[in-house]
């Protein structure tokens, strides 16, 4: 199955100022990813081409970095993954930047009923929740999605009932 999965949120902020956010993923000051309510994206080495790791079951590498621009990821687990997501920055308008995560990919084997029943709604979450988490960073009032039932009751079930809530982001 072939999947093809963007979110994005403009913001009224030059490209510069909201590359930062890539630049920070994985660090100690990560300013993107939602690591309170998530699994941490952690990499073997500093963010840039070649680092390899990933967030909890989600396993990737990095294959191009352009700070401040576009980080692209490719997937190396769970198995059936096949493909890539990253996040960039894309101007938009005069006075305007569109912050966007993509994923696209062919599933294969067990990953054609964890993708639709399990992964894409946990995915959805996660990257809502980290544009949010990307706003707040950037000193705007974050658009904060709720998390579906589904999603709740997927985080409790996989965490063996110890799922953290979703936390409100405020500025």
């Amino acid at each position: 199955m072939r999947v093809t999965n963007i979110h994005e949120r403009q913001l009224p902020l030059p490209p510069a100022e909201v590359g930062t956010l890539i630049n920070s993923l994985a660090s100690e000051d990560d300013r993107l990813w939602p690591g309170t309510m998530w699994p941490a994206m952690r990499f073997d080495r500093p963010l840039g081409v070649g680092a390899a790791g990933g967030h909890g079951p989600i396993r990737y590498s990095v294959e191009e970095f352009i700070p401040g621009q576009r980080v692209k990821f490719r997937f190396s687990g769970p198995r059936g993954f096949n493909g890539h997501h990253w996040f960039e920055v894309l101007p938009h308008g005069q006075a305007s930047t569109l912050l966007r995560h993509a994923l696209e990919m062919k599933t294969e084997g067990p990953a054609q009923l964890s993708w639709p029943l399990v992964f894409r709604w946990l995915h959805d979450a996660c990257v809502e929740d980290s544009l949010s988490v990307g706003q707040t960073s950037l000193g705007l009032e974050p658009v904060v999605l709720s998390w579906s039932p589904w999603v709740r009751v997927l985080r409790w079930l996989l965490s063996g009932g110890s799922a953290r809530p979703q936390q409100m982001l405020n500025k």
